[in-house]
């Protein structure tokens, strides 16, 4: 590495294929990296971390212990930040990061972010009695603040450092050239899905309790009884895909479904579907509803995401998980016959919000050398 670029610690913690994932990479395909060294740091029981394009775009990748093990983790990152010395160590793991910054400080690192992603769920008993007592933590160890959005800002932050203007937002940006909408992809990839001519529903997400795919799994059943010819496609990778094909089984749907796994052809996908579900017990500000509206696809999501993430009109409906399964298949089916002819100008509203990930990557690189230009002075 050269002496003369910034060295950047991205603290990821576990890399399963996420979102948060998808965003901080976003950002290092398009920052300038003749200005920018990054290093990631992930936790070693990750199962999904990219090492070939990491180093193929000249970063390096680093494993430690789990935060379970408190003392080891904490070991890990001292030594690692001491023998790195970087300028900045930008920790994404929302409460957590109280962690991976403390240790930043013992090594003496002069810019330490905390990065907001995401909030939490009441019903998600033992995770939110654990970022309930880190939260107050949240602003002892980091020198600067950044979130997703509004919500996750207020949620880790809290509203005076929210209101008083400290807290950095970095939107979850994508590739609007590479996510659009594009009919010859969709007809070419529900071919290859052997959707055939079927009512399509998509979800893209961790297989995990947030993202509530037994939820999604309930409503396409309702949704059969009023649309026989539909297909529901889950994809991403997680601990619960066994228990919902179980599900799927008992509902008697399983063979309309299918689980796809993580995938690389996201951008295909999200044209392929009719509509795409998203039921979600609590989120941040998902970085797929804003994939999904750059390709023209249209979401129903649970009533706790976020309006920030509304951006193209007509593009995404709420609707409270209370309001039952059969609601959730009639507003689907509803929002996903709607013509296409009106689905394509997402890119523009997009790069106008802020979306554009060559704008964002700028815009951070940007703040990363006025962060150091002050601390300089």
């Amino acid at each position: 590495m050269s002496n003369s670029k910034i060295r950047v610690v991205q603290v990821v913690g576990q890399m399963n294929g996420g979102g948060v994932e998808s965003t901080i990479m976003s950002h290092f395909r398009f920052i300038d990296r003749d200005r920018f060294h990054f290093d990631f740091v992930a936790n070693v029981d990750s199962t999904h971390i990219p090492y070939d394009e990491i180093a193929e775009l000249g970063g390096t990748v680093h494993t430690v212990h789990p935060y379970r093990s408190f003392s080891r983790y904490n070991q890990d990152c001292v030594r690692l930040f001491e023998e790195l010395r970087p300028t900045i160590v930008h920790a994404n793991v929302n409460a957590l990061s109280v962690f991976p910054l403390h240790a930043a400080k013992q090594a003496h690192v002069p810019i330490r972010i905390a990065h907001s992603h995401s909030t939490a769920s009441p019903k998600e008993v033992s995770k939110t009695v654990v970022k309930d007592l880190l939260r107050p933590c949240s602003r002892m160890f980091p020198t600067h603040l950044a979130a997703c959005g509004e919500l996750s800002a207020r949620w880790l932050f809290g509203n005076t450092a929210v209101n008083n203007g400290r807290v950095k937002l970095i939107r979850n940006a994508v590739d609007l050239e590479r996510f659009s909408d594009d009919e010859g992809l969709r007809r070419r990839i529900r071919e290859e899905l052997g959707v055939g001519d079927a009512f399509v529903i998509g979800q893209i997400g961790r297989l995990c309790y947030q993202k509530n795919q037994e939820f999604s799994l309930r409503v396409f059943a309702e949704l059969l009884k009023i649309h026989t010819n539909a297909v529901l496609v889950l994809v991403g990778g997680g601990s619960e895909r066994e228990q919902l094909e179980q599900e799927a089984r008992s509902l008697g749907v399983f063979d309309k479904v299918k689980f796809l796994g993580i995938r690389k052809d996201v951008p295909a996908l999200y044209n392929a579907f009719d509509v795409m579900v998203f039921p979600s017990h609590y989120e941040g500000l998902p970085v797929s509803l804003i994939e999904a509206q750059a390709c023209g696809c249209p979401s129903l999501v649970s009533d706790v995401v976020t309006k920030e993430v509304q951006i193209v009109p007509g593009m995404i409906e709420s609707l409270p998980l209370n309001a039952g399964a059969a609601m959730w298949a009639k507003a689907l089916l509803s929002l996903g016959l709607r013509t296409r002819d009106a689905r394509s100008a997402g890119g523009r509203f997009l790069k106008n919000a802020g979306y554009d990930i060559r704008d964002s990557s700028k815009d951070l690189g940007d703040w990363y050398e006025t962060l150091i230009h002050d601390i300089a002075k």
